[in-house]
């Protein structure tokens, strides 16, 4: 009877260490996932700009920044976009993702994202931080 009970212990003590195993595995994966999308993005972006794409880089804009930028110039997005002479902003050298939300800090400029239903979008670009204040983004949404 203790041999039972003692063989029902240890499959208890099994099954939530499994248990405990794959939620903290499938924690560590999910942020990596989120962090390489929202790179992705970023890059896709700026490559797009790099080639004068617009209509690429426009695909690529939160659809209240790309409005607010259409409102903005009177003008449908990829001339809109072309007009604002956005900075070539280098590589990549730091990706923070906060839950649906990133920072991606390239060499010469920032850019926020959200991640939305068809994946990450520019929600901000060509943003400087300000100290201690928000940062200052010449393309941002409303």
């Amino acid at each position: 009877m203790r041999l039972l009970r003692r063989a029902g212990q240890c499959r208890v003590v099994a099954v939530t260490t499994l248990a405990a195993a794959v939620v903290a595995l499938c924690g560590c994966g999910a942020p990596a996932v989120r962090l390489e999308g929202a790179k992705y993005a970023g890059r896709a972006f700026e490559q797009a700009l790099g080639d004068s794409d617009y209509a690429r880089a426009c695909a690529l804009l939160a659809p209240r920044t790309r409005q607010q930028l259409e409102e903005d110039e009177h003008k449908q997005c990829g001339p809109a976009l072309q007009s604002q002479e956005l900075p070539a902003a280098g590589p990549v050298r730091n990706t923070q993702v906060y839950g649906r939300q990133a920072l991606l800090r390239l060499r010469n400029d920032t850019l926020f994202l959200s991640q939305f239903n068809d994946g990450w979008k520019v929600v901000a670009a060509d943003c400087a931080p300000r100290g201690n204040q928000p940062y200052r983004c010449s393309l941002k949404g409303g």
